[in-house]
């Protein structure tokens, strides 16, 4: 619709939702480093949206960073930790993997 056209609820419509554009949120900082904030999709969003346990949510969280926040090996030793976690609380029966 035309801006010259657009009606009165139209215009405070349009107008918030621009104010809301302007205003930063929480996904819009990071408190320490920069190893999240450039991702396309957060890990904090994907994991909310997908309703993941914290165990899955850190397996998330470790292999999203593991290349961009320096501690590449220990946080891929994190997310195996995490799996075999997983293992032991939610499948009762061991099974080798490899």
């Amino acid at each position: 619709m035309n801006i010259k056209n657009e009606s009165r609820d139209q215009y405070i419509v349009r107008k918030l939702r621009e104010e809301k554009d302007l205003k930063e949120s929480a996904l819009d900082k990071q408190v320490d480093g920069k190893h999240y904030k450039n991702c396309v999709i957060q890990p904090v969003e994907y994991i909310e949206k997908n309703n993941l346990s914290f165990c899955e949510g850190n397996i998330v969280k470790y292999v999203t960073r593991h290349r961009t926040k320096g501690e590449g090996r220990k946080d891929i030793e994190k997310v195996i930790h995490y799996a075999e976690m997983i293992l032991d609380l939610y499948y009762k029966e061991k099974k080798v993997l490899w």
